[in-house]
């Protein structure tokens, strides 16, 4: 009997940029929550044309979380996201037109396809990847923290959850370990208000802040509509986990004006009512970040923003479908050695 060939590699994707999107500025960071925003647009509407199979969980509305985290970190910082992660990996720098056609399952996409919305990632940028599993990127995050430390590096990782994951106990786990190893890791939560269609305020006993107090973790409470605030926040935070402080926590008040997931359309849940929406619109991070600037300056960002979505459309959907021949490829891993000191 003849042992079992590999698979052949799959052509590589094109390589990602090895540098963060620059977010030092508020232009820069307008830029970014115009992008976000756009391409949660964008991708909506080939949720509905059938473009995108299977749908998304849509970020928008909760755009400044992800950008005012992001702007905190250095270019080797690593974060772990959720399975609402499209603006976590874009303000972290991935090109809109691979992660729009890992969406649509393409070959050209982060994941040559194989991920889809829940699972992006890039290593070269520090994304360890988004997560379907509600709260499941917390020990990943831990992980990288401890072997930053173990390898002497001076990197931060970064967690992104929801308030549904306030009650996982891989969550409290993490914060455990975290605590008492000092880790240099600091937790976000995306506390939005909803998990799923469940109000946070009628599963949740305590507090988000609460959980990380009783692990002796600094912990703090941001609007998490205005960009600027959660910057200055998780500039506390990775700063003092960066200098050996140990782990943060952040709970960033958002909002998302989209269902939990697209298949809402279909439906039609009603859960929340139209004030409550309209309410948290008068929030909208992006009218706030565009009032730091002038309004010719953020006319000409809009315009360039459209402009790299369109080409990251045509992109995405001139990117071939992956070949069904190699559909059990990469399902086992293969060429793996034990690292120094491990007995194969």
């Amino acid at each position: 009997m003849t042992a079992p060939t590999s698979p052949a590699p799959a052509s590589p994707a094109p390589a990602s940029p090895v540098v963060p999107l620059p977010l030092g500025g508020p232009v820069e960071r307008y830029r970014a929550l115009r992008l976000i925003r756009g391409f949660e647009e964008l991708a909506l509407a080939l949720v509905t044309s059938g473009a995108i199979p299977g749908g998304i969980h849509p970020y928008v509305g909760q755009e400044a979380v992800a950008v005012g985290v992001c702007s905190a970190l250095g270019p080797a910082d690593r974060l772990t996201s959720t399975h609402r992660g499209h603006g976590h990996v874009l303000a972290r720098g991935v090109d809109p037109g691979r992660l729009l056609a890992e969406l649509a399952g393409r070959v050209d996409g982060l994941n040559r396809g194989r991920g889809g919305s829940m699972h992006a990632a890039d290593l070269a940028l520090g994304i360890l990847g988004a997560n379907g599993i509600v709260g499941a990127g917390a020990p990943i995050a831990v992980g990288a923290a401890w072997a930053a430390r173990q390898a002497r590096s001076a990197s931060v990782a970064v967690a992104f959850f929801g308030d549904g994951a306030l009650n996982q106990g891989v969550l409290l786990e993490s914060l455990n370990l975290a605590a008492m190893w000092r880790l240099p890791v600091v937790f976000v939560c995306e506390n939005n208000g909803y998990a799923t269609t469940l109000p946070a305020a009628t599963a949740v006993a305590g507090s988000a802040t609460g959980r990380a107090a009783a692990f002796g973790i600094p912990a703090e409470e941001v609007d998490g509509m205005d960009t600027e605030a959660v910057r200055a926040a998780a500039l506390r935070a990775v700063e003092r986990a960066r200098g050996g402080g140990g782990p943060g926590f952040l709970e960033c008040r958002t909002y998302r004006y989209e269902g939990h997931h697209t298949m809402e359309r279909r439906m039609k849940l009603r859960y929340r009512t139209p004030e409550e929406v309209e309410a948290w619109r008068a929030h909208d991070p992006l009218p706030r970040a565009a009032a730091l600037l002038d309004p010719a300056t953020v006319a000409g960002l809009d315009r360039a923003v459209a402009e790299r979505l369109g080409a990251a459309r045509e992109f995405a959907l001139a990117s071939a479908h992956p070949d069904p021949a190699g559909a059990l490829d990469h399902l086992y891993a293969d060429g793996l050695r034990p690292r120094a000191g491990a007995v194969a």
